[in-house]
C-alpha cells in the first residue's frame, strides 16, 4: 500500500505528508531487504561479535538519541535474558553530559550505536567519550546514512563494525519510521543471533494486513477530539511505548499531549492523566507471565474509560476485548513484536497530525525542532579518567 485510504498521493503531497505516509507504508518491504542485508553480513558480524561475547565481563551498552535511543530501550531487557549478561540502554544525550557516571566501571565494553543520519552532535561524541573513558571499547554501529559522520568515523575501524541499513530506511520525513523499525529488526537478528528466515516474512505479512485494515479506524480516532494519548507496555514494550508517545508529540507539534509508562507503573500516579479526552493504547506482551499484568490493567481501563477509548494491540486474542490483533505472530518475543506493533502508533500520529492541520513531513516549519538536532555544543571533556 503506497498511500493511506482516503488520500491521493497528490493530496498527501499538498498537505505535507507524502514522505511520512510512504515511509510508513514501505516498511513491510523494507524489512525483507533488511533481513537480506543482515544475512549477507552474518559472517562478518559473527567474526566481530563472538570473541567479544566470549568475554565474561563484557558490558554491552545500546545507545542513540531520541527515537534511536528507544531502539536500545526495546532491546536491552530481552538481550540481557537471551545473552545472559549485562545489557544497558543509555542515551547518547546522557553519555555526553555525564560520561564518568555512565562509564564508571572500566570494563570491556561493546557500544552499540543506533542513528538514522549519524550527524547528531551527540552520536560521534558518545563514541569518542567511550574510547576515552574505557580501556577497551568496541563499536557496533547501525545507521541509515553512508554519508553520516558516525558511518565515516567507524567504517573500517579496527575495533568497529558498521551495518548500513537499506537506502530506503534513511527517512526523508521529519519523524523516524522505517529507520527505527529496521534498526530494531537488524539489531535483534544480529545481537540476538536470530535467523531471519521465516521471522521477517511473518512480521511483514502481519504489518501488511494491519496497513490494509486499520487506516479507517486510525483516521476515525484522530477525528474524535482526543487531546491526550497514553501508550503502555511492559519490559521491551515499554521502550516501544516511549517511542510511540514521541511520534504523537512530534507529528502533532506537541498539540496532543502524549505520555508512556508500564502497566504496573501507570497506577502509581501517571494514571492521573486520564480524562474524557484521553486515548489509551496498551501493547500486550507475548510473554505469558508478563501478559497477565497487561491484561489486568487493560480490564481496569475498560471499566474506567469509554470502551472505544482503549485500544489493545496484541499478537493473540485478549479474551472478550476487541483488540487490534496482528495474527501470525504467536510465540514471538517482544522485541520482534515491537516491529509491527509500532505501526499502530505511526498511523495514529500521521492521522492526528493531518486532522489538526499540521504537515507531518515537517511539523515545525519555523524550525523550533529539526530533523537532525541543532544547537548542541559539545564541550571539551574535563576530569575524564
Amino acid at each position: 500500500m503506497s498511500t493511506p485510504p482516503g488520500f491521493s498521493p497528490e493530496q498527501l503531497e499538498d498537505r505535507g505528508a507524502g514522505w511520512t505516509a510512504r515511509e510508513i507504508a514501505q516498511q513491510p518491504a523494507v524489512w525483507k531487504e533488511t533481513g537480506r542485508t543482515v544475512g549477507s553480513h552474518r559472517e562478518d558480524a559473527n567474526a566481530f561479535l563472538q570473541p567479544l561475547l566470549g568475554l565474561p565481563d563484557l558490558r554491552i551498552v545500546l545507545t542513540g538519541a531520541g527515537t534511536s535511543a528507544f531502539v536500545g530501550e526495546i532491546l536491552a531487557p530481552a538481550l540481557s535474558l537471551r545473552l545472559g549478561r549485562r545489557v544497558d540502554a543509555v542515551a547518547t544525550t546522557d553519555i555526553v553530559s555525564n560520561p564518568n557516571e555512565y562509564f564508571a566501571e572500566d570494563l570491556p565494553t561493546l557500544l552499540v550505536s543506533f542513528a538514522r543520519s549519524g550527524n547528531s552532535p551527540e552520536s560521534a561524541a558518545a563514541t569518542a567519550l567511550a574510547d576515552r573513558c574505557l580501556s577497551e571499547c568496541h563499536h557496533l554501529v547501525l545507521t541509515c546514512d553512508p554519508d553520516g559522520q558516525l558511518y565515516t568515523d567507524h567504517a573500517g575501524g579496527e575495533r568497529s563494525l558498521v551495518l548500513l541499513m537499506p537506502a530506503a530506511t534513511n527517512d526523508q520525513g521529519f519523524a523516524m519510521t522505517s529507520s527505527f523499525t529496521s534498526m530494531v529488526l537488524a539489531a535483534w537478528l544480529v545481537l540476538g543471533d536470530v535467523a531471519p528466515e521465516g521471522l521477517v516474512a511473518r512480521l511483514s505479512s502481519a504489518a501488511e494486513r494491519l496497513l490494509s485494515t486499520r487506516h479507517e479506524q486510525a483516521r476515525g480516532l484522530a477525528s474524535s477530539g482526543y487531546g491526550r494519548v497514553v501508550y503502555l507496555g511492559s519490559g521491551p514494550l515499554k521502550g516501544l511505548a516511549h517511542e510511540s508517545a514521541l511520534k504523537m508529540l512530534e507529528l502533532t507539534a506537541g498539540e496532543v499531549v502524549a505520555t508512556f509508562d508500564s502497566p504496573l507503573g501507570f497506577r502509581h500516579g501517571p494514571k492521573s492523566i486520564i480524562d474524557e479526552r484521553t486515548l489509551a493504547v496498551v501493547y500486550v506482551s507475548g510473554d505469558p507471565y508478563t501478559r497477565r499484568y497487561d491484561l489486568d490493567l487493560l480490564t481496569e481501563l475498560q471499566r474506567s474509560m469509554r470502551p472505544e477509548s482503549v485500544i489493545a494491540v496484541a499478537a493473540t486474542p485478549v479474551g472478550e476485548t476487541e483488540a487490534w490483533l496482528l495474527d501470525g505472530l504467536e510465540s514471538l518475543e517482544d522485541p520482534a513484536l515491537a516491529v509491527p506493533f509500532v505501526l499502530v502508533a505511526q498511523l495514529l500520529a500521521l492521522y492526528f497530525s493531518l486532522a489538526l492541520g499540521h504537515t507531518p513531513d515537517n511539523p515545525f516549519p519555523d524550525r523550533e525542532v529539526n530533523r537532525v538536532v541543532q544547537g548542541v555544543h559539545i564541550h571539551p571533556p574535563e576530569n575524564i579518567r
